[in-house]
């Protein structure tokens, strides 16, 4: 029998899940199984698979589901069918730990306090990862809890990089560039050197997380010293449904001229833009690529070509560019995307190979190609994994901490 490390990733309508061996380093190999926990609000969907993507199950609830119930019933489930890999901690990735935690930290009161501060720079995703804290602390008071946060990993950026050009006061009171999917960078910077090499990954690297949220990082070093994403993760590249880049007069002219009051105009920046606002259709890049409709190919068009002009501002931040790599649902999976970003990046000196972009790489790049393009998968819940191994390894060990699994009707 050997302990396992529960990764949680809460969100407002499901609770995404993994469980990891904790009698080992993390790694791929160590995963045991993962699952997801949809419908949180209304009817419970709870669907689990082994470490190879097989199902193992696939079940309903009742209505009215809280994340109280969606991980209760999880953890029925994993006793059900892993009892031998009891819950000694469980490690949440929470999406917002301003410029007070640089590291993953065990929670306490006073973390939760200081995340509820945080929830309005986050208000998508802060709340539901707290939501799912609190939930299991109820389940399991004394299960031992570590959060790992989004933005810690782009606090090696040098200040010039963060700030804005506002009154002082207004920085000294954390008004400044955070930087988001830091968990994805971090993992990816971890593996840069098994597929371009020890000295070619130490260089000029952009990595390009696109998915339903979508950013860019510089990385030189394999540490973080620019990136897309600012104060909140509105800014930079236009997202499924969050705007990206805008002009902050576009929101004072929506409040004052519009009549717009701030929680509507929170609404239309965060749900009702980006790559539904403008397609009209979804937020889906998949479904956008598949339609011939004119919205869909105009929401295509301007991701593509703000991913372009954020690259150059990356490049320039380098002082130029060794490597771009792309990752995440789009990144990994989008090769029209890829091959469009690429082609465009032409003048970075990117000499895209076709036949190896249509195969999902993973290099993308002709070996001539000045600037390499790499496709590496990401895995942010490896990432949290090991952060709660070595926050584990660093506290003192205590007896009596597994979770006892919940009981419950699915």
């Amino acid at each position: 029998m050997s302990d396992g490390i529960l990764v949680v990733n809460a969100g407002s309508s499901s609770v995404h899940f993994s469980v990891f061996m904790g009698d080992m380093e993390p790694s791929r190999e160590s995963l045991v199984c993962r699952g997801w926990c949809a419908g949180i609000g209304g009817r419970l969907h709870l669907h689990m698979e082994d470490a190879h993507g097989v199902e193992l199950g696939d079940a309903h609830g009742t209505n009215g589901s809280t994340h109280e119930d969606a991980l209760a019933a999880a953890f029925a489930w994993l006793e059900r069918t892993y009892g031998d890999h009891p819950v000694a901690v469980a490690a949440h990735r929470v999406m917002h730990g301003g410029a007070t935690y640089t590291e993953s930290v065990p929670i306490d009161a006073t973390v939760i306090a200081e995340l509820e501060r945080l929830v309005p720079l986050a208000p998508l995703h802060q709340p539901h990862n707290i939501a799912g804290i609190r939930a299991l602390a109820k389940l399991f008071p004394a299960l031992r809890q570590i959060a790992c946060f989004d933005t810690a990993f782009h606090l090696t950026q040098p200040a010039v990089a963060t700030a804005f050009a506002l009154p002082r006061e207004f920085a000294e009171e954390g008004i400044r560039r955070y930087g988001f999917h830091g968990l994805s960078y971090e993992y990816v910077a971890g593996v840069l050197p098994a597929y371009l090499g020890t000295e070619a990954a130490a260089g000029r690297v952009v990595v390009a997380h696109l998915g339903r949220g979508a950013s860019l990082c510089a990385l030189r070093g394999r540490r973080s010293i620019a990136g897309t994403t600012g104060f909140t993760a509105l800014d930079g590249l236009p997202m499924s449904t969050r705007c990206g880049n805008l002009d902050p007069g576009v929101v004072l002219y929506l409040i004052e001229q519009m009549g717009l009051d701030a929680r509507e105009a929170g609404d239309l920046l965060y749900n009702r833009s980006g790559l539904l606002g403008v397609s009209g259709i979804s937020g889906e890049m998949d479904v956008l690529l598949a339609s011939e409709r004119q919205g869909a190919k105009d929401a295509v068009a301007l991701f593509v070509y703000r991913v372009g002009r954020e690259l150059g501002s990356l490049a320039a931040a380098l002082g130029g560019i060794d490597a771009l790599v792309f990752t995440a649902g789009i990144g990994e999976n989008a090769g029209q995307i890829r091959r469009q970003v690429c082609e465009d990046a032409g003048w970075l000196g990117i000499d895209l190979d076709t036949n190896a972009n249509a195969a999902n790489g993973p290099r993308i790049s002709r070996s001539a190609s000045r600037t390499s393009a790499w496709v590496i998968p990401t895995d942010e819940n490896l990432t949290i994994a090991r952060h709660a191994c070595a926050v584990l390894n660093a506290l003192p060990r205590l007896e009596g901490r597994r979770a006892t699994y919940a009981q419950t009707n699915l």
